[in-house]
């Protein structure tokens, strides 16, 4: 089993995420019309396995060479959104509104974020129906870090938040 297949079996927790409905031909289509971007293959076979929510704890960190606002090594990656509303829940299709919204770039998609720092699908070099890379964006410093050049690449190397170095040796907090 490769390194996607192996995150992608087990990506998602558990736990229940408002019941948003199974990803349909129909919904991947109509988001991609919406968005006027191609959708990578690999978020949709994750996502056909369920529809957003929130991601497992040994997947829920991308490590960085650059410290960012979250961390000194890694940057959070707790749910991806899903495609389609359900119950006031953040849907990639709400992508236009949030950068606008929060003054980043376009053309992006955005997989998650809490409107201080997301990690989006930028489809800036590729255009919108290439491969699109995947970067952090940190909105309140004003800074960008490309994380990996497709979101397939992303997806194998994420890894778990609980195998970074939370404290330095000498008890404080990392320097960011």
């Amino acid at each position: 089993m490769d390194r996607f297949a192996e995150v992608a079996a087990a990506f998602w927790d558990d736990g229940v995420y408002g019941g948003r409905p199974p990803l349909t031909d129909a919904a991947v289509h109509d988001a991609e019309r919406r968005l006027g971007v191609r959708l990578p293959a690999s978020l949709l076979e994750i996502l056909r396995v369920r529809n957003g929510g929130p991601v497992a704890d040994p997947w829920n960190a991308f490590p960085t060479d650059a410290p960012t606002s979250w961390s000194a090594n890694h940057v959070p990656l707790d749910d991806v959104m899903g495609i389609g509303g359900h119950d006031g829940q953040l849907s990639l299709l709400d992508s236009p509104y949030l950068v606008e919204e929060w003054g980043l770039p376009s053309p992006l998609v955005l997989l998650s974020g809490d409107g201080h720092c997301w990690i989006a699908l930028d489809y800036r070099a590729c255009g919108e129906q290439g491969e699109p890379a995947v970067t952090w964006f940190d909105v309140e410093r004003g800074t960008e870090l490309p994380l990996a050049a497709d979101f397939r690449t992303f997806v194998e190397r994420l890894t778990a938040a609980e195998s970074f170095d939370l404290v330095d040796p000498d008890g404080s907090c990392p320097a960011l």
